[in-house]
């Protein structure tokens, strides 16, 4: 089957290229290259069943010739970058909407039917049902990014209304593992790094948060598009539990063998949109016969060792 994969050389993006190029797939990847990394594509730029097109999401011309010839679309190039929203307002909505609405015009152009989109639990904002479902009642967005990303749901499911698209869209907690290149535990390994006996904690250390291993999430994108049938699907990716931040500070300091002293910066919240908890509820995705193999605590550990064998990526992380 020919696909397309946008964020192609991204964390989640070149896992998932891997994937379908190990199960005999044709591959088109689109990348621009802003934050990802071509050393993540060194297997398959060796395969001749991957072909690279280096461009802007923004560039519809471009795009829409890459995706010639395509039969799905994994649409997971974004700035997914929450933290930096207010700084940066603008950047949410080019890179994740505006990028959405240009993928959806380009399969048109195409006749491309199917689009599986990686959005985000952060949608739920902070959300008053606990786990959350994805029938959940929506509050007040509290960040650029979850905004964005549920404008991109809006116009996916508008697209499949209107032109006969078939979507599944995963709203996924934070996702650990090989080529994790932001978030967390990356900036609390570079920390620690850089000086093993102080960390800095943005807010109190008791954010709740919930981890899911990629490898699990990109068995649960495989099997949602195999088995689920509607129009539009939603599924929200994680892991039956969380942790507090200062769990996932422990599981990071016992796999360097360090004990820093954490200074915290106070609040319940790291940044402005931080949500103090996330916890989906994965009962949906849990029917179509899928499950996590690793465990929060699991996925910390080894995105630690894939950073501690790759000190590139930390370097070229400014």
């Amino acid at each position: 089957m020919p696909v397309i994969v946008t964020g192609c050389a991204g964390f989640i993006g070149s896992s998932l290229v891997d994937r379908l190029l190990a199960q005999g797939h044709r591959v088109t990847g689109v990348d621009n290259f802003s934050t990802g990394q071509r050393r993540f594509l060194e297997g398959a730029l060796k395969n001749p069943a991957f072909k690279l097109v280096e461009g802007d999401l923004l560039d519809l011309p471009v795009l829409t010739e890459a995706f010639a010839g395509g039969d799905t679309v994994f649409h997971f190039a974004a700035n997914a970058d929450v933290r930096f929203g207010t700084e940066h307002p603008r950047r949410d909505l080019e890179q994740n909407t505006i990028a959405t609405y240009n993928v959806l015009e380009a399969m048109r152009a195409n006749g491309i039917k199917r689009i599986a989109f990686s959005s985000t639990g952060s949608v739920y904002g902070e959300a008053a049902l606990i786990p959350t479902p994805e029938d959940a009642p929506f509050p007040v967005q509290t960040s650029l990014y979850g905004a964005s990303k549920l404008a991109c749901e809006g116009l996916i499911a508008a697209y499949c209304e209107g032109f006969g698209l078939q979507s599944w869209i995963f709203r996924f907690v934070s996702i650990l593992g090989e080529r994790y290149t932001h978030g967390h535990v990356f900036d609390f390994y570079k920390q620690l790094k850089a000086d093993p006996t102080w960390l800095r904690v943005l807010g109190n250390g008791k954010q709740r948060k919930s981890y899911l291993y990629v490898q699990d999430c990109l068995d649960a994108i495989q099997i949602a598009v195999e088995k689920a049938t509607d129009k539009v699907n939603i599924f929200n990716l994680g892991v039956d539990g969380y942790c507090q931040v200062n769990d996932s500070i422990g599981w990071i300091s016992q796999a360097l063998g360090v004990q820093p002293k954490l200074e915290y910066t106070g609040g319940e919240r790291g940044w402005i949109g931080d949500n103090p908890f996330i916890f989906l509820d994965t009962k949906k995705m849990r029917s179509l016969g899928w499950a996590p193999k690793y465990t929060i605590s699991e996925g910390v550990t080894k995105t630690v060792e894939f950073l501690r064998n790759n000190e590139w990526v930390v370097e070229t992380r400014k």
